[in-house]
């Protein structure tokens, strides 16, 4: 588990960073977890995922707000209890739909400020990681990151004025750098790059140290039973 001082509230109104984070309806969210967690624990668990991922990314410096885009009530109200802004999932046209309309609803009330998609499954996600990684991105018109299997995308970003263009699913990683996004090659960020999908991807994420919903409902599994080494 983070420690209490990793997670602190943010009151810097500087930080100029506004995030889109995507969610499914709980029901359909995470389905590869299903065989390593149970049916019954999956949908709870991507919920867990998403209120530690919203949690630490709120708590970011550099972070001004954070966008859900969902269409689960449930979530919803989880998340804008911790205080996100919840945008219904409107297109109902997939990720990049989604992630697209989020940051244009954004842009609707900011245009000059710098959005980011960030996934909403990074329950090890550290505030301080993740300032590295916007800071970084803010050299570039439009930056990504490659998640810890060097294939997929954890977080895309787009300066002011500039179009998202997000490109998720799959090997995203190759489509971003073709669409001519400059990959964000930072050490020390595994907080950043540590998605869940799988049994063992929850494993490592353990290992690494999440947030407190996920770990009280990924420690109570009885794959991850006993000490996880950290």
């Amino acid at each position: 588990m983070r420690t209490e001082g990793e997670i602190a509230t943010n009151t810097d109104p500087a930080g100029p960073w506004s995030l889109v984070v995507p969610l499914k309806p709980l029901a359909r969210a995470k389905s590869r977890l299903g065989r390593a967690a149970g049916e019954s624990v999956r949908p709870r668990l991507a919920l867990a995922f998403a209120q530690d991922t919203v949690a630490a990314a709120l708590s970011c410096a550099r972070v001004r707000d954070v966008v859900v885009v969902t269409d689960d009530a449930a979530a919803g109200a989880a998340l804008s209890a911790l205080g996100a802004r919840i945008v219904p999932d409107s297109p109902a046209a997939g990720l990049n739909a989604a992630l697209a309309y989020g940051a244009r609803s954004v842009r609707a009330l900011a245009p000059a400020l710098p959005v980011a998609a960030l996934n909403a499954d990074l329950p090890a996600l550290r505030p301080a990681e993740l300032a590295r990684v916007l800071d970084f991105a803010s050299a570039f018109p439009r930056a990504f990151l490659r998640d810890a299997a060097g294939i997929g995308t954890t977080f895309l970003s787009s300066a002011g004025g500039v179009e998202l263009r997000p490109a998720f699913g799959g090997p995203s990683a190759a489509r971003h750098l073709a669409s001519g996004a400059a990959e964000i090659a930072l050490p020390g960020v595994d907080s950043v790059r540590r998605d869940v999908d799988t049994g063992e991807d929850l494993r490592v994420a353990l290992a690494l140290g999440v947030g407190p919903h996920t770990e009280r409902l990924g420690l109570a599994l009885p794959l991850f039973a006993g000490p996880v080494e950290r």
